[in-house]
């Protein structure tokens, strides 16, 4: 049997899904699949629970373990055409296209940034995680060492990366959020989030930096340097001081796009009023001090095609 027909993915349900059918956790944890999708896929046998297989109906408790086995599965369509922008005798850095995911996840295995490096390079281990819809600089290290030092470096904040983002409105020249994100409860999504300047349940201290690089007067071309790294700090911030982010279905004009998204019902209007076809984020340049050179080196990875026509616009080129 192949290394991919084995793949089984596996979590642990926590506290916040506790209570619900099995079923409706999925629909809401992975909306690559419908409701009823997912009812077809248990009753095939691909989900278990500690080690069983369950009904739709299924109750989940805190702490039960959930093992996902999707046999093949046709992947969607990504952008393959990452590029090389260093390679040491430890890492390599890449621009990362969006679109691409980093890690096997969902239907997602042979169509992401993992499984296309190993292909040319062998095992490989991406140390720093971008959002599947962001582009940008990804690290990749070469051995297990090299990842375990490499991911320090992140999990320690000693490293500086600056993105750039596009969001609608007239943004500040200069502007720092420094506050805390914690569940948007407001939303009708259950994993948005929002930013808010008071800490509240669950909260977590964020702070980011902001300085404005050109706007017509309705979108702006923003660089944004996060000070923590926090899931979806940049855009639930942004989205939140009322500035959403072109392309953004979640973080974007309105979270309704994203429900209609997930369900396949997106119109071209949708598409329209987000004016790019994914989120319009980038992580343009990463610098730390290279435990292997021993000198502090910087990376930038120039702007994808699917973005520089919002740039030319903001910035009136």
């Amino acid at each position: 049997m192949s290394f991919e027909e084995q793949r089984i993915v596996e979590s642990i349900i926590s506290p916040e899904a506790d209570g619900l059918r099995l079923d409706l956790f999925l629909r809401t944890r992975f909306t690559y699949r419908s409701r009823n999708e997912w009812q077809e896929a248990i009753r095939r046998g691909e989900l278990k629970i500690n080690g069983r297989e369950v009904r739709a109906s299924k109750i989940l408790r805190a702490g039960d373990r959930l093992s996902f086995n999707p046999g093949k599965t046709e992947e969607p369509e990504v952008d393959t055409e990452w590029t090389l922008i260093h390679e040491s005798e430890r890492y390599l850095v890449i621009n990362k296209p969006g679109q691409l995911p980093a890690h096997p996840s969902g239907r997602f295995f042979k169509h992401t940034l993992w499984y296309l490096l190993r292909e040319k390079y062998g095992e490989l281990h991406i140390v720093n995680r971008l959002d599947r819809e962001t582009s940008g600089i990804t690290i990749a290290a070469k051995d297990a060492d090299a990842a375990n030092t490499l991911s320090g470096l992140f999990a320690c904040r000693r490293t500086e990366k600056k993105y750039l983002a596009f969001v609608f409105g007239r943004f500040p020249e200069t502007l720092v959020a420094d506050g805390f994100l914690s569940d948007d409860r407001k939303s009708r999504v259950r994993k948005k989030r929002r930013f808010s300047e008071k800490a509240g349940y669950g909260s977590e201290h964020v702070r980011t930096e902001f300085r404005l690089l050109g706007t017509d007067g309705e979108l702006s071309a923003v660089e944004a340097i996060p000070k923590t790294g926090r899931l979806h700090q940049i855009r639930a911030t942004l989205c939140s001081l009322g500035y959403p982010m072109a392309g953004d279905k979640l973080y974007g004009p309105d979270d309704a796009i994203y429900l209609r998204y997930i369900e396949s019902r997106m119109t071209e209007s949708d598409s329209a009023r987000l004016l790019v076809g994914r989120q319009a984020l980038h992580a343009s340049e990463l610098s730390f001090l290279c435990p292997y050179a021993n000198q502090k080196i910087i990376f930038k990875a120039p702007l994808p095609n699917d973005l520089s026509g919002l740039y030319c616009r903001c910035l009136g080129v």
